[in-house]
């Protein structure tokens, strides 16, 4: 099983990549937003490239749990992905993970330039190491 962890923004789409056994994230890239049309198509070719079989869509909660506007554009997005793709595709609360993200980028020193750059990469592998860790919490469980 090889998940595909999404940050959906409104310029850019973070994109992580699980290990085939679904225990780490890896960024792999930042898709530049131009239209539905072509976000989907290189979606669909990473998707192949990395034999992906289940998408993960960050999903940007407000602090009270409730769904903004972004949220329920996240959610459309992970609908035009499930339907392009017939992969199935789940949503992870990401909260913070942004915040995360620039903080891990700041302790390693990155500098703001390449910070800008790999933002939301770095907060798609959080998504996506969220998701797996709960998954495996979950399976532990059972």
């Amino acid at each position: 099983m090889r998940a595909m962890g999404l940050d959906v923004g409104t310029k850019t789409v973070g994109v992580a990549i699980s290990d085939a056994l679904g225990l780490t994230a890896q960024g792999i890239t930042v898709v530049r937003r131009r239209s539905l049309k072509a976000d989907l198509a290189e979606l669909q070719r990473l998707i192949a490239e990395h034999e992906v079989t289940r998408v993960v869509v960050g999903l940007p909660l407000n602090m009270d749990g409730s769904e903004g506007p972004r949220a329920v554009a996240s959610r459309a997005f992970g609908a035009k992905v499930e339907d392009a793709t017939g992969l199935p595709v789940e949503y992870w609360d990401e909260r913070l993970t942004t915040v995360a993200a620039e903080r891990a980028l700041l302790e390693a020193d990155v500098s703001r330039a390449r910070r800008k750059e790999v933002i939301d990469q770095v907060a798609a592998s959080l998504i996506l190491q969220g998701w797996l860790d709960g998954r495996a919490a979950r399976e532990r469980d059972d």
